[in-house]
């Protein structure tokens, strides 16, 4: 009986350890039986608009763009996301279908979870499930102050913001300042205006040094006076 006790102490703290053990990047950084890594090529469709949504993605090199088609077959663009951001959650909320279509923008590598993986990886896993839901909460507020950008602020201010956002300026991680080469037509769904009126703005930010735009897009901190700016 006591030799019964005994293993069942030890089984327990080979648990627990195992548990202490999880580490979310690790998870996210390699594939397993209900993940998997994918590599995407620059334009390639990751997933259309009416597909099935079964997974639950995540970005760890490159970027996507995110954009819905309306009945007239007007595109709009929701997002561009990229390394370290979660895509196509609606599943875990119970959307049959994808409501977009995710299109990669670079050379992209992403981990497709399974829908039945992400649920128990977030019921299992509170530093996992940590991490989702401040990336979540994180989106919303970004979601919220797009909104706000987009009643009150100028085309210029946008625009500004946009590339910032892009940089992921203001984040914990280090800001990228280089990224790839954007199509002015894509900037100019997110910002809300026209390619003109991009092109206009963007060869004013060279001119001022705010910006480098030569194959890739280099982007300087100092393009945050545009948004300060009254």
């Amino acid at each position: 009986m006591q030799t019964l006790r005994t293993s069942a102490k030890i089984r327990s703290k080979i648990k627990s350890a195992q548990k202490r053990a999880f580490d979310p990047q690790v998870f996210l950084d390699s594939a397993g039986v209900a993940r998997k890594v994918t590599e995407f090529e620059n334009k390639e469709t990751i997933f259309s608009q009416g597909d099935p949504a079964e997974e639950v993605l995540y970005i760890q090199k490159g970027g996507v763009r995110l954009s819905v088609v309306n009945e007239a077959g007007k595109e709009a663009v929701v997002a561009v996301l990229g390394p370290g951001d979660f895509f196509g959650e609606g599943c875990l909320a119970g959307q049959p279908i994808r409501v977009g279509t995710a299109t990669a923008i670079a050379a992209t590598t992403a981990l497709a979870i399974e829908k039945q993986e992400m649920i128990r990886v977030l019921h299992d896993e509170h530093a996992f499930s940590d991490r989702f839901i401040t990336y979540m909460l994180s989106r919303n507020i970004r979601i919220e102050e797009d909104l706000v950008n987009q009643l009150f602020n100028s085309s210029e201010k946008r625009l500004a913001r946009t590339l910032l956002l892009l940089a992921r300026y203001g984040t914990q991680d280090k800001p990228q300042r280089v990224l790839p080469k954007i199509p002015q037509e894509t900037l100019a769904e997110m910002v809300g205006t026209t390619r003109s009126r991009v092109n206009f703005f963007m060869n004013k930010f060279r001119k001022l040094g705010f910006i480098k735009y030569n194959g890739v897009l280099q982007i300087d901190t100092s393009l945050l006076s545009v948004i300060l700016h009254d």
